[in-house]
């Protein structure tokens, strides 16, 4: 069986170049790419298109790229709790493209699926049916989406294999998954890693057929966007 480890995220994203599109994965701050977001703003490639599906905060995930101006255009279905973005954005130094959440997932799914393109009720009557194919199924009006694919999916998982395959726990299993398949060179950092055979089938999420190259990372924050604390 082919090993896919490599030693380290430096090592891991040592070709993702200028202008490259990027799938980030994670659901709020759980479980995002945090090892490999680190390289990238060691590495510091420009103009990245970045899918996500928020923009992080000022300090921490997709926010640290919006800070180091990395980014050229993101595509996301959240964009707050990130001052950074929003001056970037209002100054007209950054592209974005905001998109349903449901649309968001499906499209990934239809890009890691093979499937070009699909109809969705998701926007219609809004700007987001502008410009964009509209039929009728069933005596109700459907927009045309496109897939999403990406030159590299970066990942996070709580377990994996040197074979590439990963489990996933809690919220991380959202938008994760979806992502893995749907990028040309999919990047997994795991919190765990272990040598091939050692996962229970049943309990793997992605298969690694998915995934070209896996590290482990270490020293997770595991931040969260707010702290909410009630009285005893």
């Amino acid at each position: 069986m082919i090993t896919k480890q490599v030693a380290n995220a430096a090592d891991a994203i040592q070709d993702i170049a200028d202008e490259a599109v990027l799938l980030l994965g994670g659901f709020g701050l759980c479980g995002i790419p945090e090892a490999t977001i680190q390289a990238l703003l060691d590495r510091n490639p420009t103009g990245l298109t970045c899918i996500s599906n928020n923009a992080g905060v000022d300090d921490f995930g997709v926010g640290l790229l919006l800070k180091q101006k990395m980014v050229k255009k993101l595509i996301a279905s959240y964009v707050g709790e990130n001052e950074e973005f929003e001056y970037q954005y209002k100054a007209g130094a950054l592209e974005l493209e905001l998109i349903p959440q449901g649309t968001l997932a499906e499209r990934i799914r239809a890009g890691g699926a093979g499937i070009p393109a699909f109809f969705t009720p998701a926007g219609i009557g809004s700007q987001l049916a502008e410009g964009k194919e509209i039929r009728e199924f069933d005596g109700r009006l459907y927009l045309l989406e496109r897939w999403i694919k990406a030159d590299f999916a970066l990942i996070k998982a709580w377990k994996g294999d040197t074979a590439g395959n990963l489990i996933y726990r809690g919220t991380a299993r959202n938008f994760n998954p979806l992502m893995a398949a749907a990028g040309k060179i999919t990047i997994a950092e795991v919190e765990q890693l272990v040598p091939a055979g050692e996962l229970d089938p049943n309990q793997i999420h992605t298969p690694g057929i998915y995934v070209q190259r896996i590290f482990q990372g270490n020293n997770y924050e595991k931040r969260i966007e707010k702290t909410t604390t009630s009285p005893e």
